[in-house]
């Protein structure tokens, strides 16, 4: 299974809750949130026109694989390859360079902010 920590969506659950607790599964997001993570759902930007869908697996620099896309296409807003995908903590920076394995063949990525459009809305 996979944790809102995991997921990135650490949003959704409200500040109160994550600090009182008191919910089914509140010991596992407590434990994300302490650093017990090992993977995180983040933004992937292919260079050039390759899309990775999912399954496509995510490598570093080193040729160690780190994680797997969960889901890739064409953005037509950013107008380029886009996905999401999960991969070990310690390669989560926006911007650490990643290879994505499609056919066979490697392909340059990036680690990319979510969501890939720019926000617009003031907080």
């Amino acid at each position: 299974t996979t944790s809102p920590i995991e997921a990135n969506l650490k949003w959704a659950i409200s500040k109160r809750r994550r600090e009182e607790g008191g919910f089914p599964g509140y010991e596992k997001i407590k434990s994300d949130m302490n650093g017990g993570l090992s993977r995180l759902r983040v933004g992937v930007k292919p260079e050039g026109k390759v899309i990775a869908r999912e399954g496509t697996k995510i490598f570093s620099e080193d040729n160690e694989e780190i994680g797997s896309i969960t889901s890739g296409t064409f953005g037509p807003s950013v107008n380029s390859s886009i996905a999401m995908g999960y991969i070990k903590c310690n390669f989560s920076k926006v911007g650490t360079k990643i290879f994505l394995e499609v056919r066979g063949k490697k392909y340059d990525a990036k680690v990319s902010e979510l969501p890939f459009y720019k926000k617009k809305y003031v907080r």
